[in-house]
């Protein structure tokens, strides 16, 4: 089926009378339109993902004030949407973390998402001290998160967002061992460290808490290969295989929609500066990595460009993307 075919199915559905009927379980996270919609109100984004026809939301908090929470709660409860809330580790002391996760509570959120880099490893970092510094940051920062979302209950998970290989943060959360720590499993990130997909989604699927739920394409370039969100469905994911994984382990994970509109990033595998932060990872990633893309590439469409995409365009791109994935999600993976 084409993407013609797709996008002209998923409008279809979307649009009829009988969306309730048809909503997808799956969320959609406020990253998947971080390119042009950009949304900051959390009650306006749960409204408009709720025309969508998703299931939830993935969303920092917009407001802490009390009266704003029990009407996001009540709306959300009437729609029979999930919350999810993004926040930020705590700097310093945890105060403001406090008051962030228990407006969470009061809001009726089933977990909270965060992640330790905003960046991405082999960019951020030059060396293996650097790298080690960020480590012992990171875990500082969880440690001090842990006591308050175990008092308050509140589920933390804790994204591989291009910084923790798989075994290294599945080694983080074993170690913590804590029924409110988990994973936000990306389905996508982690091949930007070389790490298979599905391994590494098999890896934290034991500590998963919530999802970015993605499909992903690449094609080489010259210093490695490029890497891209694609809507569900076009990429290199086995779907089906990751739901089921982290369905048997897990079984009251949601699923949240990632589909970010955007160039796809450069992944410079084959720069000393990439290996930096590398010491224990051998050539195998490196050959297994490169071997996939060379066999994804040349069955995969070329990987989306949008630089020369007015606002208007990329709106609407954003939309169809997001509307695309869900309706695959109800339709072929049983979400």
């Amino acid at each position: 089926m084409t993407r013609r075919d797709w996008l002209i199915g998923s409008a279809a559905a979307l649009a009829s009378p009988a969306l309730a009927a048809t909503r997808t379980g799956m969320g959609v996270a406020t990253t998947s339109f971080m390119t042009a919609r950009r949304p900051h109100d959390t009650y306006e984004f749960l409204e408009y993902c709720n025309s969508l026809g998703a299931g939830g939301i993935q969303a920092s908090l917009s407001s802490l004030d009390p009266s704003y929470l029990k009407k996001l709660r009540a709306r959300a409860d009437q729609l029979g949407m999930y919350l999810e809330v993004m926040v930020e580790l705590p700097k310093g002391n945890s105060t403001d973390f406090e008051r962030v996760i228990q407006a969470a509570k009061d809001a009726g959120v089933l977990c909270v998402r965060t992640a330790c880099l905003g960046g991405r490893r082999y960019e951020n970092f030059s060396d293996v001290a650097d790298w080690k510094a960020f480590v012992a940051a990171s875990t500082e920062k969880i440690d001090r998160a842990l006591p308050v979302v175990t008092r308050l209950r509140m589920p933390m998970a804790i994204e591989n967002h291009k910084d923790w290989t798989a075994d290294e943060l599945a080694t983080l959360l074993k170690e913590r061992s804590s029924e409110y720590l988990g994973a936000c499993i990306d389905t996508g990130n982690n091949i930007s460290l070389l790490d298979d997909p599905m391994a590494a989604i098999e890896t934290l699927a034991p500590y998963a808490v919530s999802t970015h739920f993605k499909d992903m394409a690449v094609e080489p370039y010259a210093d490695g290969f490029l890497l891209s969100e694609v809507p569900l469905g076009e990429g290199l994911i086995d779907l089906e295989r990751g739901v089921a994984a982290i369905r048997r382990l897990r079984p009251n994970t949601r699923f949240t929609l990632e589909m970010i509109t955007r160039n796809p990033l450069q992944v410079p595998c084959l720069t000393d500066k990439y290996w930096a932060t590398f010491p224990d990872r051998n050539g195998k990633y490196l050959a297994d990595t490169l071997r996939m893309v060379r066999e994804t590439a040349a069955r995969l469409q070329h990987l989306p460009h949008v630089e020369h995409e007015s606002r208007e365009g990329l709106l609407q791109l954003e939309e169809e993307n997001v509307k695309q994935s869900l309706y695959f999600a109800r339709t072929r993976v049983g979400l």
